[in-house]
């Protein structure tokens, strides 16, 4: 399998009103085409923010990380946006969706930006393919309020997939939605994974973290 992702000793130390405090510290992760990785630990073990950082959000303060063997540790914003919007997907735990919009137009808010090549059937084409992938695509022409919360998280899977991340990245995707409909949409983010893209899941629940390929945990900031 391809490395996509390559962390080595990377460490993030907050500030803020009072001392500073050190999150995460000597992270060594490795992140494959088609491997799922879940990160497990408590709340304020730094889950997030390890997110934030493979996300691009957060810079580290020491170490090193690599995207397809080139260094991208202090990349400046706006070459870290574009890389982000070419590479990334993101799905997190509030699904975000725009009531006003139907399920196939919230997808394709994900085209908008440097995918203007695309014409309007092409864009229709994609949009469709990706809803179809999680299994809602008899459901294009609903608006958010008349969708589960299930369909709703798996409209935005779609939407994060339908531009072909390399990296999807999911922040307790299951976390508003009941077992039986947490157990559905993690299959779909599996899926994705099978088909080539690295996934990692930050969740809460070990059920779920234990489908994934790998389980690593956040223990006083460093995994394990």
């Amino acid at each position: 399998m391809t490395e996509l992702i390559r962390m080595r000793g990377v460490s993030r130390t907050l500030t803020g009103q009072g001392e500073p405090r050190a999150v995460l510290s000597g992270i060594d992760l490795t992140i494959r085409g088609g491997q799922s990785v879940a990160v497990v630990g408590r709340s304020g073990s730094g889950k997030s923010t390890l997110l934030s950082l493979l996300g691009l959000f957060d810079r580290p303060d020491g170490g090193t990380y690599l995207l397809r063997g080139k260094d991208i540790t202090h990349l400046p914003e706006r070459r870290a946006a574009a890389l982000r919007s070419a590479g990334f997907g993101f799905v997190f735990q509030r699904f975000l969706l725009l009531n006003h919009l139907t399920a196939a137009q919230n997808v394709a808010m994900a085209l908008v930006n440097g995918q203007g090549w695309l014409t309007r059937r092409q864009r229709r084409a994609k949009v469709l393919a990706a809803l179809d992938l999680v299994g809602v695509a008899h459901l294009a022409g609903h608006r958010p309020p008349r969708l589960s919360g299930g369909e709703q998280q798996r409209v935005a899977i779609a939407r994060a997939l339908v531009r072909e991340p390399e990296v999807l990245l999911a922040d307790e995707p299951t976390g508003a939605l009941d077992t039986e409909t947490g157990n559905l949409v993690v299959e779909v983010l599996r899926g994705a994974a099978r088909r080539g893209c690295g996934l990692v899941l930050v969740t809460h629940d070990r059920e779920h973290a234990d489908k994934m390929d790998t389980v690593l945990e956040l223990v006083e900031g460093r995994l394990t």
